[in-house]
């Protein structure tokens, strides 16, 4: 308490002078504290009262030590800072760092800082994320078709659409070591990438199927017939669809400007699962209509049948 006020240079007051405030700073002379020699001619108040000279019970020692205590969690810490090298993922480096955490001796724990923070914390919450929408577009449209067997056709196209953005992510190692092409890996970008195209891909889906069941109840056409005409018609709205898409975030893959690597995760993920997932969906999805969508032929019929009972007014 002594040193703190002598040489600490502590604000204690404020006083008034000339109409404006100062602080009080008390401190000694500044031949008193030249060198650390200088604090042992210090005197403190001892016990019983008298003036005892700090060299009587204080000596001097010198060595390193930290100029700050950093603290996180309320724990006294050290903080270790690196990027992954040019080819390792962020995941890779983070179970890197797992794995040496595991020599820290007793008593020692760790935790992570930005996108590792990130990516510790909500990296396997993409399963969760992805199942959660899933369900509420599964809900959504079985409200909508009021049916449980046409929303499944409709989100047959995004398993596909999937795997179609997951092909630039797996390949990319690969097309960086042969053609030193950048590639994107599972980070927490690309999974709201992935998050968005389930929405984007399902309105392919939604067009052909809708418009197919207008026409088995309007035209009396099979399963087979209806989706056949409906992705005849419904091309062309499709492909524009698409290519609308694809061509608004293409600026984000080809982005250089600070922060372009999130952007490009997120370009390159929409832009290939919508290129895949619309060429299979024209293919594949009606295959599955003409199997697993319900017949609405017979709802038509029952429906013209009970406005011919009706009686006449």
């Amino acid at each position: 308490s002594t040193l703190s006020g002598l040489v600490g240079e502590n604000y204690v007051n404020l006083f008034a002078m000339s109409g404006k405030s100062y602080q009080v700073i008390p401190q000694v002379s500044r031949e008193q504290r030249l060198n650390a020699q200088s604090l042992t001619q210090y005197h403190v108040t001892g016990a019983n009262g008298q003036q005892v000279p700090l060299s009587t019970f204080v000596s001097f020692d010198f060595g390193a030590a930290p100029n700050v205590l950093s603290e996180y969690n309320q724990l006294n810490s050290a903080t270790f800072s690196g990027a992954p090298a040019q080819g390792v993922t962020l995941g890779e480096a983070v179970a890197f760092l797992e794995q040496a955490a595991k020599n820290l001796p007793s008593g020692f724990v760790h935790d992570y800082l930005s996108e590792a923070r990130k990516f510790v914390q909500e990296g396997n919450a993409l399963v969760g994320t992805f199942g959660f929408a899933l369900i509420v577009i599964y809900l959504v449209l079985a409200a909508q078709f009021e049916s449980l067997r046409d929303p499944l056709v409709v989100l047959v196209s995004v398993p596909m659409s999937i795997c179609g953005a997951l092909i630039p992510l797996f390949l990319g190692p690969y097309l960086h070591n042969a053609f030193h092409i950048n590639g994107a890996t599972i980070n927490i970008y690309t999974q709201v990438g992935l998050v968005t195209l389930i929405g984007l891909i399902s309105k392919h889906g939604i067009l052909m199927v809708t418009f197919a069941n207008d026409l088995q109840r309007n035209e009396g056409l099979d399963r087979r017939s209806a989706i056949e005409e409906a992705a005849r018609i419904r091309l062309r709205p499709i492909v524009m669809t698409t290519a609308a898409m694809v061509l608004g975030v293409l600026p984000l893959v080809f982005a250089s400007v600070p922060g372009a690597a999130s952007r490009f995760s997120i370009g390159l993920v929409i832009a290939s699962g919508m290129s895949v997932g619309t060429l299979f969906t024209l293919f594949v999805l009606p295959v599955v209509y003409s199997f697993v969508a319900q017949d609405h032929r017979a709802e038509a019929r029952n429906s013209r049948a009970t406005e011919l009972l009706e009686p006449a007014e």
